[in-house]
């Protein structure tokens, strides 16, 4: 199940950008999609559902924006440092 939204931008908006209205929405939801994942705010499924790829072009479409495809916070990377060293 989806859901819509409408989001008001300037006329001409994607002819400026050299972009028909259908490449527009697409790079628009795929931003959505990389800023939402990028924040920790959804997982990497549904970061790709919302841009409408599957999730392995998903994860290789994140290095166009400078997304790393791993996120760790602060704590995960303490925690694998010291996973490491009790190896």
């Amino acid at each position: 199940m989806t859901e819509e939204i409408r989001i008001p931008i300037p006329k001409g908006l994607p002819e400026s950008l050299k972009m028909s209205r259908e490449e527009f929405e697409r790079e628009a939801r795929l931003l959505l999609a990389c800023k939402l994942f990028e924040m920790g705010k959804v997982s990497a499924g549904l970061a790709a559902q919302i841009a409408g790829v599957d999730k392995v072009s998903f994860l290789h479409l994140l290095s166009r924006y400078g997304v790393p495809a791993i996120n760790l916070r602060d704590e995960e990377v303490d925690r694998e440092i010291e996973a490491s060293r009790e190896l």
